[in-house]
C-alpha cells in the first residue's frame, strides 16, 4: 500500500485547507485510516480517524468542530477539511492505514505517506 498526501501549504490562522490521501490499494475500502501530525520540535499526535466504509469518525479534542474526515472509498481518497485553522495547527500532517477488514476481522498494519506541510502564519 503506498499513500500520498498532499494539499498542504500556507495559510492565515481562521483559514482553511483541505488535505488528501491518495492510496494505491485495491482493497482501500478495508482499511482503517487516520490522519496524525507532528508540530515543530513536538512529538506525533493523533488528530483523526474513520472506519472502513466511513459510517464512524473521531477527532482529537484540539481539531473538534473545526476539522472533518472524509473519504472517498471509488476513488481510493481520505480527506481532512481544516477549517478555522490555528498557528498550533501547524505540523507535517501524515495519512496512516492502521487496520485491514478481512472479512470481519480486524488486522494491524502500519502504511504511512510522506508526509504534508500546514504552516498557519500571518
Amino acid at each position: 500500500v503506498q499513500l500520498v498526501e498532499s494539499g498542504g501549504g500556507l495559510v492565515q490562522p481562521g483559514g482553511s485547507l483541505r488535505l488528501s490521501c491518495a492510496a494505491s490499494a485495491f482493497s482501500f475500502s478495508s482499511y482503517y485510516m487516520s490522519w496524525l501530525r507532528q508540530p515543530p520540535g513536538k512529538g506525533l499526535e493523533w488528530v483523526s480517524d474513520i472506519n472502513n466504509d466511513g459510517s464512524s469518525t473521531h477527532y482529537a479534542d484540539s481539531v473538534k468542530g473545526r476539522f472533518t474526515i472524509s473519504r472517498d472509498n471509488a476513488n481510493n481518497t481520505m480527506y481532512l477539511q481544516m477549517n478555522s485553522l490555528k498557528p498550533e495547527d501547524t505540523a507535517v500532517y501524515y495519512c496512516n492505514a492502521g487496520v485491514i477488514l478481512i472479512g470481519t476481522d480486524p488486522y494491524e498494519v502500519d502504511y504511512w505517506g510522506p508526509g504534508t506541510q500546514v504552516t498557519v502564519t500571518s
